[in-house]
């Protein structure tokens, strides 16, 4: 089966930290860019950050720009997102998902550009 398998979540005080894991199973996770995702309560679907194939490329949303970092290891078919500085806005269920078009990290791309959709990883922070 050819999916995602997001974990790392959980709920954390504003200014804490936590770190996500993307694992990919079925399918070798090298050939493309990788996006994280965030959908809130009530609220779109929105990508926060993409990695390129190679990883030396990355795209982060203003509103996590400067607080969360991603990365990846290819050998072992996971992606991370090192989340600092966490806050009440950023409580969301967390998503990874996969660009089947592209190796780098398009510009204004959405959900519907990503495929290989995981259940998601609740993340709370609390005020």
């Amino acid at each position: 089966q050819v999916q995602f398998v997001e974990f790392g979540g959980g709920l954390v005080q504003s200014g804490g930290s936590l770190r996500l894991s993307c694992v990919a199973s079925g399918f070798f996770l090298d050939y493309y860019a990788i996006g994280w995702f965030r959908q809130a309560p009530g609220k779109a679907r929105v990508r926060i950050s993409c990695i390129s194939s190679s990883g030396d490329s990355t795209y982060y949303a203003d509103s996590v720009k400067g607080r969360f970092t991603i990365s990846r290891d290819n050998a072992g078919s996971t992606v991370y997102l090192q989340m600092d500085s966490l806050k009440p806005e950023d409580t969301a269920n967390y998503y990874c998902a996969a660009d089947l078009v592209r190796r780098a990290c398009g510009s204004g791309l959405g959900p519907s550009q990503y495929d290989y959709w995981g259940q998601g990883t609740q993340v709370t922070v609390s005020s």
